[in-house]
């Protein structure tokens, strides 16, 4: 979404009775028929020739900063004129053209307390907040809540909203298209704050089919669906898309990054990523028949592996894969190969006493310090052998039970064999270096 599309809010707001006003006792004129189905709206007529007046005076300014101070002086005025909403949106599209983004907020608020629900106010409040929360610091959260609520209100007012006098139908249509945008793509990305998936993915959709160029909605609505379990494989295509619409910018590389990762953790390789990238390219949206080959189930990768590696030859990390993978007939047929027969491993020791052994043996286990053995010894051990937390053994053990949640192999008959264990790494301190004497 683009900074000109809440200055084209300001514009049509500032559009609405600046050509008329010829009668001094009717507000400006020009209301188009009723179309179809749709009421005829009451002309607003102001009854003072001195209110009429002072109206179109501030109407005929031509600098923003003195037709921002006309409308005040009115409004002061004539607090409870009959014009009272237009010449809010009048000083509210004023004090934007004079750049003056505190003024106008202030305008824009107070312009909800007169019309809860003007779609101009209500349009540019949802911009601003939107952009304050993606410029990031402490209020950001809070900028994006307020912006989501804004956006909320606009798209609600946006079913009862009718053709205000003074605008044309060209002109509504416009607006209404515009705010659409500003309403969906902000509610959205308070939704995806809020972890409301389906709400998020909803109302950014409907702001990329709006804009399917703008990187701001593109990107989260891909994150929108990469969030759910499982991931809508939607989302990697609209991730694919966002690397194109980011190309030559910094991000770029991140989300191209986070794109493939998704896209290899689904699939179970990045084959194929590259060519969803250079088809995103030119097609906004995914084709109605893009599918992705999801990665094997870990009970489709428990039987390819019994059918491909023998038992005895399967390492620590394959037993607890086959054993958690919910594939029960893979499971039983590696626990009867091992069951009660001695298996000679190696492993990081997590905790030991003289009588049993906790072991880490696969490779996650050990990187996390996690247990998934308990070796039960043949005979105790003296005080000295104990091995220290994080020693790397090698043991044989006698496979008894196992447990699938927490993972967990229980053995007995364990002893040491080969190396003697080894004691946990000792942090390294510098060398001295001693100084080489010169030669005689």
């Amino acid at each position: 979404m683009k900074k000109s599309l809440v200055a084209l809010v300001l514009v049509l707001a500032g559009t609405m009775c600046a050509q008329d006003g010829q009668q001094p006792q009717t507000a400006p004129a020009g209301q188009p028929a009723a179309q179809a189905g749709q009421p005829q709206q009451q002309k607003k007529i102001i009854k003072d020739p001195a209110e009429y007046n002072a109206y179109i005076t501030a109407v005929n300014q031509q600098q923003p900063a003195a037709k921002a101070q006309a409308f005040e002086a009115f409004l002061q005025q004539y607090p409870n004129s009959v014009m009272k909403e237009d010449a809010l949106e009048q000083l509210m599209a004023s004090y934007g053209a004079a750049g003056d983004k505190a003024k106008t907020d202030e305008a824009a608020n107070r312009l909800l307390q007169a019309n809860p629900c003007n779609l101009r106010a209500l349009a540019l409040l949802t911009f601003n907040e939107r952009a304050a929360a993606e410029q990031g610091g402490a209020n950001a959260a809070q900028s994006l809540t307020s912006a989501g609520q804004h956006a909320t209100k606009g798209m609600e007012c946006e079913q009862t909203a009718q053709i205000p006098e003074g605008t044309t139908q060209a002109d509504w249509d416009k607006l209404k298209q515009q705010t659409s945008l500003i309403f969906a793509g902000a509610a959205g990305m308070a939704a995806l704050q809020a972890k409301d998936y389906p709400t998020a993915q909803k109302d950014l959709q409907t702001a990329v089919e709006a804009s399917p160029n703008d990187l701001r909605n593109v990107y989260p609505l891909a994150l929108a669906y990469l969030s759910t379990k499982p991931i809508d494989i939607k989302g990697i295509w609209y991730i694919a898309r966002a690397v194109n619409l980011a190309q030559g910018s910094p991000a770029q590389a991140q989300i191209n990054a986070y794109g493939k990762s998704a896209y290899t953790k689904y699939h179970g390789g990045d084959d194929g990523w590259d060519q969803i990238v250079q088809q995103a390219a030119s097609t906004p949206n995914p084709p109605a028949d893009f599918t992705i080959k999801p990665a094997p189930t870990p009970a489709e990768q428990a039987a390819a592996m019994v059918q491909s590696t023998p038992i005895d030859k399967m390492s620590f990390d394959q037993f607890q894969l086959i054993f958690t993978s919910g594939n029960q007939q893979a499971a039983d047929q590696v626990w009867t190969g091992i069951k009660d027969k001695p298996i000679a491993f190696a492993a990081s020791v997590v905790s030991a006493t003289r009588d049993k052994l906790m072991l880490a043996s696969t490779a996650d286990d050990i990187q996390s310090n996690t247990a998934d053995v308990e070796l039960t010894m043949a005979t105790p051990l003296t005080a000295a052998k104990v091995p220290k937390p994080g020693a790397q053994v090698q043991v044989i053990g006698t496979p008894t039970t196992y447990d699938v949640q927490p993972f967990m192999i229980h053995m007995e008959k364990g002893a040491f064999y080969g190396q003697k264990a080894e004691p946990a790494p000792a942090k390294k301190t510098p060398a001295r270096r001693t100084p080489h004497k010169r030669p005689q």
